[in-house]
């Protein structure tokens, strides 16, 4: 064989090591549709899952556009986890375009003690009302616990074969998660009774864990724009509570919250409410750090 042979032969084994090594076998591939879901997915299946997510952390999770990149996602899954309650609108339109008859799709809102479920019917004059219930139950950092357990269920049905190595990561990262929990009871505590006033009806869950009155919203309904007249309105509201803080998604324009802040004096306080949607929130944990911090240091 002459030296060019060999050289080639050579070069195509280097190729075919590098696209094996490259090959993710036995990983369990999952799609969640938030940032959120896709760090606790993380946490539990470290390398052996292959998960991504749909919605950006610094997205509205109400409104994700509908890309055929994503039904590509989808397609090539083995579980996809969702918030539910009506949250991701866009989900089941991803779900029917990705044509994948073997994606198992989790609610992770099986096991939460739903909040805010509306009585009578429902329709469009009461802004983006869900009829289940709130589903913003993530900020609540104790449902991150039910959601974590969910996660490990669907991960030891999916991967038997993996299962102490899940239940040793979920045990680890709930051991971590507890201690960050005395740590955020703490630092609430000064905070229990105090008004605060919320940009959109996201934190009904968090507010009712830490004791918080919630004095009023931002937007007149949720999903409604703001307007001049239900400014006005805040102004008294804001004079009567005693409340000296604005809390608002980091994805929403500020402009009429600055107005208020303007008038009345309050502190406009801009979060993440999802991982990624902040330079260095890089995990559920650091996430609610960073809300925690913020606001018990500003009430």
């Amino acid at each position: 064989m002459d030296k060019e042979k060999i050289k080639m032969k050579n070069i195509l084994v280097i190729l075919l090591l590098l696209v094996f090594t490259s090959m993710n076998f036995g990983q369990v591939k999952v799609v969640a549709t938030t940032s959120v879901i896709y760090d606790l997915v993380k946490e539990i299946g470290k390398d052996k899952v292959e998960a991504d997510y749909i919605c950006r952390g610094d997205q509205d999770p109400h409104y994700v556009e509908i890309l055929p990149s994503y039904m590509l996602k989808l397609r090539k899954a083995e579980l996809f986890f969702k918030i539910g309650l009506g949250l991701e609108i866009w989900a089941q339109q991803l779900i029917d375009g990705s044509r994948n008859d073997n994606l198992k799709i989790i609610d992770l809102s099986n096991g939460i003690e739903k909040k805010e479920i509306p009585a009578g019917k429902v329709d469009a004059s009461q802004g983006d009302i869900h009829p289940y219930g709130n589903p913003h139950y993530w900020l609540d950092p104790y449902n991150a616990k039910i959601m974590a357990a969910e996660i490990l269920e669907a991960l030891l049905a999916k991967s038997p074969e993996n299962s102490e190595y899940f239940k040793k990561n979920y045990q680890n990262y709930i051991s971590t998660l507890d201690k960050k929990l005395i740590e955020w009871n703490s630092k609430m505590k000064k905070a229990e009774g105090r008004s605060i006033v919320f940009f959109h009806a996201s934190w009904i869950y968090f507010a009712e864990r830490y004791g918080l009155k919630i004095s009023g919203y931002v937007e007149p309904k949720p999903g409604i724009p703001p307007t001049p007249s239900h400014n006005a309105e805040l102004y008294n509201i804001i004079k009567k509570s005693g409340a000296n803080v604005i809390v608002m998604e980091n994805y929403y324009s500020d402009k009429a919250p600055n107005q208020i802040a303007s008038q009345t004096g309050i502190k406009v306080i801009k979060v993440p409410i999802a991982v990624f949607g902040m330079e260095g929130i890089d995990s559920y944990i650091k996430m609610m750090d960073y809300i925690i911090n913020n606001i018990s240091g500003n009430l």
